[in-house]
């Protein structure tokens, strides 16, 4: 069995891979079982020196890396170039925060002494998607591997070359055989995977049905996972909003990444004073995007980065178009060749129509009309997804309280989501469970060890650990 890579600006096979066979597959797992029991060992000065040395190799290595990801899934080459570079940082972060955020930690007992300690759980299988192809899977890699984890890489098959660059540069670097390593099977063998024995958990970033099958495929075999699933963001614009800024801002956290981000503004929820003004606002910027081939410079739209996608995303608008809303802008399919779609609005948006209902995966904004702030409030809730939204006012301390009647895992008040080393990510609802990055990320995959020592005493002691 094959898996093809796909030019999606062009529609050109760019290489065929074959799938590894079950022989491989055990190869891989046995050493990557047997190179926990090793790295595990490892200080985290060693670990961190190593994954030093992978942020040098991933800013020299940039231009080619992205040119990489740009052919094989379409994204605009300078964010390709930015995602490089903010795997390097990430990389960074945790090669000098890991030691701290996984120290042991004194605690109150009746015991002489008593702490906990984080150790390491294992093999932890990463099932990663196609849409930041080096993103996700270094948010993932590096607390986990720092953490003194071991992993396995299945990525999305249309990604097979970024795949296996993930893995050769841990190579280049000098992780020992084992520690990183890439699995080409098709999606059908993924439970195969999840329910192997030597693997201890499991991540997955992808779509609401793939995290159905991955948690019921690790929930039977009772295995650790964390999924980081759709969204369709709110962003909310109240009456007093920056405007200007409002909309600047909207084209970018819509249309980055060919609008194909889980964290991407979705649903444009505008108070009805203000609606028009920011539409008219919106529509004037988004029209100013360059659409075309990714790797010239100055375009900002490159394909979707498959034909499936693009006709699911015309679908979902067309539809909205038959129960009332409007085209504002775009809406069309674009050219012969690649899987092209025009940056579009669709205004009078409702909450029956797949706009509003659906996670969109594409430049497309849906725009809503709210009556009140509460009434945008409470729009913003009428979602299945809880993975991030945006508000803009300039009143923050309105802002603060608002946040917390937002049911989301992030709140992003006169700005744009994004996902940063320093900050948890993660949803509720149907956009999964669990967080990634910051410190709570790199403890999602440890076990919270308790360690108590005697004798019991009537009062709690706590002594230094040493």
């Amino acid at each position: 069995m094959s898996i093809q890579s796909i030019n999606p600006a062009t529609e050109e096979v760019i290489k065929t891979f074959e799938t590894y066979s079950q022989r491989q597959i055990n190869i891989l797992l046995e050493q990557a079982q047997n190179a926990f029991y090793q790295w595990r060992t490892t200080s985290f000065a060693e670990r961190s020196t190593l994954f030093r040395r992978l942020a040098d190799y991933l800013r020299d290595n940039q231009t080619r890396l992205a040119k990489i990801a740009t052919l094989e899934m379409g994204k605009p080459i300078t964010e390709a170039e930015a995602e490089v570079e903010k795997c390097a940082i990430n990389c960074e972060y945790y090669a000098e925060k890991a030691k701290e955020f996984l120290a042991p930690q004194k605690m109150p007992s009746n015991g002489t002494t008593s702490y906990v300690d984080f150790q390491p759980l294992g093999v932890i299988l990463a099932l990663m998607p196609w849409n930041f192809p080096y993103w996700q899977v270094m948010r993932f890699a590096a607390p986990t591997l720092m953490a003194g984890n071991t992993a396995v890489l299945k990525h999305a098959s249309n990604v097979s070359q970024v795949a296996l660059e993930i893995e050769q540069m841990f190579k280049a670097c000098g992780f020992p055989e084992g520690v990183f390593s890439t699995v080409l099977v098709p999606g059908a063998e993924t439970e195969a995977l999840i329910k192997d024995p030597r693997i201890a958990a499991v991540t997955l970033t992808g779509s609401e049905q793939a995290g159905r099958q991955v948690a019921a495929a690790s929930g039977s075999v009772l295995k650790k996972n964390v999924l980081e699933l759709g969204g369709s963001d709110a962003y909310i614009i109240l009456a007093d909003a920056d405007l200007d800024a409002a909309a600047q801002t909207a084209v970018q956290a819509r249309n980055q990444n060919n609008g194909q981000s889980c964290i991407a503004a979705k649903r444009f929820i505008v108070v009805d004073n203000v609606y028009d003004d920011f539409l008219s606002k919106f529509v004037e910027y988004t029209a100013k995007l360059k659409i075309g081939d990714p790797m010239e410079r100055d375009v900002k739209i490159g394909p979707l980065a498959r034909a499936d996608l693009r006709d699911e995303l015309d679908r979902q608008i067309q539809q909205s178009l038959h129960m009332g809303a409007y085209i504002a802008l775009g809406g069309k399919k674009v050219g012969h060749r690649g899987y092209f779609y025009t940056p579009t609005i669709v205004t009078d948006v409702t909450p029956d129509m797949p706009m509003f209902k659906e996670e969109t995966f594409g430049p497309a904004a849906a725009v809503i009309r709210a009556r009140s702030t509460d009434h945008a409030i409470e729009l913003a809730n009428n979602s299945l997804y809880g993975l991030s939204s945006n508000l803009w006012t300039r009143d923050i301390e309105h802002a603060r309280q608002l946040a917390r009647r937002i049911e989301a895992g992030a709140v992003f008040i006169n700005g744009m989501t994004a996902s940063q080393p320093g900050l948890p990510f993660g949803g509720v609802k149907h956009s999964g469970y669990g967080r990634e990055l910051s410190r709570f990320g790199i403890q999602e995959f440890v076990n919270i060890q308790t360690v108590w020592i005697g004798p019991k005493v009537e009062q709690t002691a706590i002594e230094d650990i040493e």
